[in-house]
Formats: C-alpha cells, sequence, structure tokens
C-alpha cells in the first residue's frame, strides 16, 4: 500500500484491492465512523465476487446520480405541482378582489414556488433518463470508477500489465483528518500484525469466471483478520 496526501493506494490484482477496501472500512469502523455516509461506502466499495465492469460500474452510476428535488421528496409529480400553482394563483386573484393584498402577494409567492419545484422535479427525472447509459457507455471509459461523499473519496480503475495480464489501482481517500491519521494508525497496526486476511464473499460466488482476477476461495470465510 501507498500513503500520500491524496490517500491510501493500492496495486494488484482483484483479490488486492478486495482486501485494500476492506482493510480501510475496518479501520473506518474501529474509529468510529457510522452513519449512513459509511453504509454508503460499504456498499460501493467492491467486493471478491464481484466484476469491475458491471457491478462498480452499475453502483458508480446509482452514487452519481443526480438527487432528488424538494417535490419529488414530497412524492410529488410535476404535473400535480402546477396544478397546486393554479389555484395559488387563483387564490391570488380572489385576495385581490377582496382587497387582502398581503394574502394575495402571499400566494402568488406560493404559486411561483409551486411552478420552480415542478420544474425542477421535471429536470431532474429528464436527467435520470440519459445519465445513467451516458455514465455507463462513455464516461467509465475516460475516467476511473469513483465514489465521494462526506467520509470518502475513491477511485478504481483497470490497467494492465506488461505480460498482458490485469492489474488495478484502487486509492482511497478520508476526508476528515482527524479520522484519516487514525485509520492510518490502524492500517499499520494491521500490516504489523496480521498474516492473513480473509476477504469478504457472499456464500455463492459462482464460477471462477465470474470474477475478475481472484480465484474464490475453497469455502467462505468471515471477513478480517487471522494471526498465526
Amino acid at each position: 500500500m501507498e500513503e500520500s496526501i491524496s490517500g491510501f493506494k493500492q496495486r494488484g490484482s482483484w483479490g488486492d484491492v478486495v482486501e485494500h477496501g476492506e482493510r480501510i472500512t475496518r479501520a473506518l469502523r474501529e474509529a468510529g465512523a457510522d452513519g449512513g455516509a459509511f453504509e454508503d461506502w460499504d456498499e460501493w466499495r467492491p467486493k471478491v465476487h464481484e466484476r469491475l465492469s458491471d457491478d462498480v460500474n452499475e453502483k458508480t452510476a446509482a452514487q452519481a446520480s443526480v438527487g432528488e428535488g424538494e417535490g419529488e421528496k414530497a412524492g410529488k409529480e410535476p404535473d400535480e405541482d402546477l396544478q397546486t400553482a393554479g389555484e395559488k394563483l387563483s387564490e391570488s386573484y380572489e385576495r385581490v378582489e377582496e382587497g387582502d393584498s398581503e394574502g394575495a402577494i402571499e400566494r402568488w409567492q406560493d404559486s411561483i414556488d409551486y411552478v420552480a419545484r415542478a420544474a425542477d422535479s421535471a429536470g431532474r427525472k429528464a436527467l435520470r433518463k440519459v445519465e445513467g447509459t451516458v455514465y455507463r457507455k462513455v464516461m467509465t471509459q475516460l475516467a476511473p470508477y469513483y465514489f465521494d461523499n462526506e467520509l470518502v473519496s475513491a477511485n478504481i480503475q483497470k490497467t494492465a500489465r506488461g505480460d498482458g495480464d490485469q492489474t488495478f489501482i484502487f486509492e482511497v481517500n478520508v476526508n476528515d483528518d482527524g479520522l484519516k491519521e487514525e485509520v492510518s494508525r490502524r492500517l499499520g497496526e494491521y500490516e504489523d500484525a496480521v498474516d492473513r486476511w480473509h476477504v469478504d464473499t457472499e456464500k455463492e460466488t459462482g464460477t471462477a469466471e465470474a470474477v475478475e482476477g481472484v480465484e474464490p476461495p475453497d469455502s467462505p470465510g468471515e471477513s478480517g483478520p487471522t494471526t498465526n
């Protein structure tokens, strides 16, 4: 493993980068990381039974997707918000006729807010229809697969050795400097104390051909280190 200001980098086989992700995940957990950001990272990091071009590709596209706007979070379709905007505008006219200027302005502003929310929802939906295809077909050909949230920034890419064998480069940065120092310390302890690390695997990994660069273990074991 190489450590620098930009993070913790591992070069090697698929098994090597999977192990790298597991060690960092364990170090983060032991250092107190938890919550949604940690769970999202734990879900995205490459697993031994996965393929980079399929599974990690799909997870990267999903985490890079445009998030939900306020209208979508409220469970409203754009046409529903437009209908509500029309109702608010009608109420604004009624307030004008009643001489309620303050109420008319309030309803008018509500109407504008609903129109804006409808446009936002429609725009996000339109983007999602194309972004998945664009990302999978174009962006992953030009850039590494990446993950980014408030806890971790990471990227993984596949290269070729001189002999034609596949090798992977997996770089992970912990965004909080204090937490990064603690993770670095724990990774150093793992290097000193751990003789063998059993990478995490699903009960059914399928055939060896389904995995890039790693043979499935003879029998699944618990994730984590063992010492002699």
